[in-house]
C-alpha cells in the first residue's frame, strides 16, 4: 500500500528491486514480483475480500436488527466488525489515493512512513504503526481466534456459545489450520521483501470464506444462519465458490489497468 510519492519499504522514490537470490527458482523474483507488485493481484485480492467481507456482516447486522429491532451487544459487535473490515479495505488501497491520482497532505507526507494517505503506515518511532502496534496484535487475535478458541470449544461447548452470543464465530479448526500453514510457509518458503502481503491475502480468503460459511448456511455454527441447510445452502455454497473465482478474475483485471508498478528489470 504504497503511495504515489513512496513505496512499501519506506524509501520514497526508488524501486524494491530483489537480488539475485530472491524467489523460488529462477524465475521466482520476476514471477513473484508479478504477484506482489503494488497494486497487484495480491493487494487487489485483499481489498476485493475485504470488501465482501464487510458487505456481508452488513447484511447479517441489518437482518438479525430487522428479525429484533433494539441495540443489544450483538449488534454492536456486528457493526463494529464491519466498519473494522471496511476501513481495512480503504487502508488497503490508500483511500484509493493512487487510483484519484490525489497528492498526500503536508501532513501525512511529513508522519506517513510511505508519504501516503493511510493510518497504518504512520510512523511510531523507527517503525509504522502497522509494524509497531498493529501487526502484533493481529498476530495475537489470529491465533486465539483460529486456534486457541477453537480447540478450547471441543472440550467446552459453551465457548463457542459465548462467543456466538457476543455476534461473532469461530472457524472451523482444519480452516484455520490450512490458513496458518499457509501463512508460515509464505514466511519460510518465499524470498522477497513483500512476501508479508501473501500472508494478508491468505487471511483475507480464510476471514470471507468462514465468514459466509457460519453466518450464511451455518457450517460449525450454532445459531440460525441467513439461508437453512439444505439444497438452497448446497446452491449458495456454489454461487460463493464461483464468486472467489470472479473476485481473482477481477483482482487480476485491476492490477493490470489501475497503475501497478512495473517489475524491475
Amino acid at each position: 500500500m504504497a503511495s504515489a510519492t513512496g513505496n512499501r519499504d519506506g524509501h520514497r522514490g526508488q524501486s524494491v528491486r530483489p537480488g539475485p537470490g530472491h524467489g523460488l527458482g529462477r524465475q521466482g523474483p520476476a514471477r513473484l514480483w508479478r504477484l506482489l507488485v503494488e497494486d497487484g493481484i495480491v493487494e487487489w485480492m485483499q481489498f476485493l475480500c475485504f470488501a465482501a467481507i464487510a458487505i456481508m456482516l452488513g447484511y447479517v447486522t441489518v437482518q438479525r436488527w430487522l428479525r429484533q429491532p433494539g441495540m443489544r451487544l450483538e449488534l454492536l459487535a456486528l457493526a463494529g466488525l464491519t466498519a473494522l473490515v471496511a476501513l481495512a479495505a480503504l487502508e488497503e488501497i490508500s483511500w484509493f489515493q493512487r487510483i484519484l491520482q490525489v497528492q498526500s497532505s503536508e501532513f501525512f507526507l511529513q508522519n506517513n512512513k510511505q508519504g501516503e494517505t493511510n493510518l497504518h503506515n504512520l510512523a511510531v518511532g523507527k517503525d509504522s504503526l502497522h509494524k509497531a502496534v498493529l501487526l502484533k496484535i493481529i498476530v495475537l487475535v489470529g491465533l486465539t481466534h483460529n486456534l486457541i478458541l477453537p480447540l478450547l470449544a471441543r472440550s467446552r461447548p459453551a465457548i463457542r456459545r459465548w462467543v456466538e452470543q457476543l455476534g461473532l464465530y469461530l472457524p472451523p479448526l482444519w480452516a484455520s489450520v490450512v490458513y496458518v500453514t499457509l501463512v508460515v510457509l509464505s514466511h519460510l518458503l518465499v524470498d522477497h521483501p513483500r512476501k508479508g502481503e501473501l500472508g494478508e491475502m491468505f487471511g483475507a480468503v480464510h476471514y470471507l470464506a468462514t465468514v459466509f460459511a457460519a453466518y450464511f448456511v451455518g457450517y460449525g455454527y450454532e445459531r440460525q444462519p441467513m439461508v437453512d441447510q439444505g439444497a438452497a445452502a448446497r446452491q449458495l455454497s456454489i454461487l460463493f465458490a464461483l464468486q472467489l473465482a470472479f473476485l481473482l478474475l477481477v483482482a487480476w483485471l485491476l492490477s493490470a489497468g489501475a497503475g501497478a508498478a512495473p517489475m524491475p528489470a
